[in-house]
């Protein structure tokens, strides 16, 4: 356990001038507010908002913000361990790098779309762990994705398109030497997608087990956010579920991920590997989510912030902080490992 504070002070420092280059390069869409929690930005789409009401990524913040812990500190837990195996590969923490893209439409090209993929999924190489990478309606999107997964490794995500373009999505990912291969299934209704002539669509349990049979990579459906969701993602084969509302930008009014995912986890915990994403802004925050039943969690606009304000030297930074972060929120719940991180965690009320 690291409690160099003089080395502390200095990485806060420049994650500090990170974040203020990041909001110089990024406004309007994005303020980069200090509390990060969607009410500036609400409704602001091309932007970093919500949509409509923006209460879906409102929710995300507040329900994560609403669970309590149990401080803990006489045992003798001093350095816990926080890596894991994930998807066949070792990785140095349970934190994810989640599928962003879209720079040109939603921060008015604060960098090329090229540059953003490749600071996101580098900078989560040189942490030790996995990013992710998006598509959208646009070839840019999902070519930048693909080349830089070809250089740093990470997982692309595509959308739910057709049958057949989702297969030759796959098979460019395969041959890019990507971790898995993602659908973000909650992208089904996206406007921009079928405005831009690249129509989406919900998928059947037999159109999912077909594409789980179609690439040795392990599949991830991300935007599960009910129990009958994630039970037909097992039943269809999926290696991993994120448990997600597409950062609010999906449907109006959904809970926020912390709300849905006790259930689901309570469902199929053992039977598929669980992510969830949602208003992480701290290492305390991932711990909670452990201990609300994900394996491992994603990150996205804190991520993506860094990524602007100091390209992948600021996504290892921020990645690293949340890593340090998580092991003193263990050390002061008294969790030496990522498996011993359970309900014991959480405070409720009697």
């Amino acid at each position: 356990m690291r409690y160099n504070s003089s080395k502390r002070r200095r990485q806060l420092s420049t994650l500090a001038e990170i974040r203020k280059l990041a909001r110089q390069r990024l406004m309007p869409p994005c303020r980069v507010c200090p509390a990060c929690d969607g009410r500036v930005c609400a409704g602001e789409m091309p932007g970093m908002g919500g949509v409509g009401s923006g209460a879906g990524f409102i929710n995300n913040f507040q329900a994560l913000a609403a669970v309590r812990l149990n401080l803990r500190t006489i045992h003798t837990v001093a350095s816990p361990d926080i890596a894991l195996s994930l998807f066949g590969k070792g990785l140095a923490m349970p934190i994810l790098g989640a599928p962003i893209g879209g720079v040109k439409m939603n921060v008015n090209d604060a960098m090329s779309e090229e540059e953003f993929c490749l600071a996101m999924l580098e900078g989560a190489r040189q942490a030790g762990t996995l990013g992710m990478g998006g598509d959208g309606p646009f070839p840019l999107l999902y070519n930048a994705t693909l080349a830089a997964v070809r250089q740093a490794g990470g997982i692309p995500v595509t959308k739910p398109r057709g049958q057949e373009a989702i297969v030759a999505h796959f098979r460019r990912a395969e041959e890019a030497g990507a971790a898995a291969i993602g659908i973000d299934i909650d992208a089904a209704g996206l406007l921009n997608m079928t405005r831009n002539g690249q129509p989406v669509e919900p998928k059947t349990v037999d159109q999912l087990r077909e594409l789980a049979a179609a690439t040795p990579l392990p599949l991830i459906l991300k935007g599960v956010m009910t129990v009958e969701d994630a039970q037909a993602a097992c039943r269809a084969g999926a290696a991993a579920i994120v448990v997600s509302n597409h950062g609010g930008r999906a449907l109006d009014h959904t809970p926020g991920t912390a709300e849905v995912l006790p259930a689901i986890a309570a469902a199929v915990k053992g039977r598929i590997t669980i992510l969830a994403d949602g208003g992480v802004r701290s290492g305390t925050d991932v711990l909670k989510f452990l201990a609300l039943g994900a394996d491992a969690v994603l990150v996205g606009r804190p991520l993506a912030i860094a990524a602007v304000g100091g390209g992948a030297e600021g996504v290892r930074l921020m990645l690293e902080t949340l890593a340090e972060e998580l092991r003193a929120a263990m050390v002061l719940t008294g969790c030496n490992s990522l498996s011993e991180v359970g309900p014991q965690v959480l405070w409720r009320r009697e």
